[in-house]
């Protein structure tokens, strides 16, 4: 009995140490979940910069429009206005390549989680079904140990019984 009571212990333990590291990974999930939501923030401060591309290019089509008042200082103002160019380009390259990496972060990102609640799940319906193993033996460790305790008394009854008939002998 003692071996058994010592390997329900060491059952446990084991399970107390599983249901920790479950624990751990949910609030590692929650890290994660947390970083998905900066990385939601940013889209905001994306599209906020989507907005300031859209007036940068208002800003183009003012120059435009003062390039042709202008003619006389047409050379100074066509540089110029490269410049803008330039500067707008290199905006939208940088803001497309940007965007489309925070869209390949996001899916692995939603990928990962989308694994972890897997996993997570998995570990809760094992543990869970661990649960009802365990219950179930200790339920029939707790018969058979009244079983052993009825049978223990009965056997001292007889055995004083029996004590009592050879003295009578």
């Amino acid at each position: 009995m003692e071996a058994d009571v010592s390997e329900m212990r060491n059952e446990l333990q084991s399970r107390d140490s599983l249901w920790r590291r479950i624990q751990l990974e949910c609030q590692q999930l929650h890290t994660e979940l947390l970083k998905m939501k900066e990385y939601k923030d940013m889209q905001k401060i994306q599209i906020k910069h989507q907005s300031s591309h859209v007036q940068l290019t208002e800003q183009l089509e003012n120059k435009n429009t003062e390039l042709l008042v202008f003619a006389e200082n047409q050379e100074h103002q066509e540089e110029e206005l490269n410049k803008i160019r330039n500067c707008v380009y290199q905006e939208e390259q940088s803001h497309c390549s940007e965007q489309e990496r925070m869209k390949t972060e996001i899916a692995d990102l939603t990928e990962e989680l989308h694994q972890k609640e897997i996993t997570i799940a998995t570990i809760m319906e094992k543990a869970s079904l661990l649960e009802r193993q365990l219950k179930m033996e200790l339920e029939t460790k707790h018969k058979l140990l009244t079983k052993q305790q009825l049978l223990e008394f009965r056997y001292q009854v007889i055995k004083s019984e029996n004590t009592h008939l050879k003295e009578m002998v």
